[in-house]
């Protein structure tokens, strides 16, 4: 297992279409994504999992995975994130 914590900086948060990209780009691993934000846990491949989390801007989140290149998932979601520009 591998997690790391970032901050959503886009402005409107990962709403519908970020949030879609983000699933794109978590179904390229094969590792098991999670989102944690709060105690609250979704599958991060899942779009009604992704936005029942209500990631605003400025929300810190927990990505983590599981799997044979959970590290690599990690870190390439993270960046994701961190420079996802609406």
């Amino acid at each position: 297992m591998y997690e790391k914590q970032v901050q959503v900086i886009n402005e409107t948060g990962l709403h519908a279409r970020p949030a879609s990209l983000f699933i794109a780009e978590a179904m390229k691993f094969k590792s098991n994504i999670t989102l944690i934000k709060e105690g609250k846990t979704a599958n991060g491949k899942s779009m009604l999992n992704v936005l029942s989390l209500g990631m605003n801007k400025g929300t810190i989140i927990t990505i983590k995975a599981e799997g044979d290149d959970e590290q690599l998932a990690v870190e390439k979601l993270a960046d994701f994130i961190t420079n996802l520009k609406d």
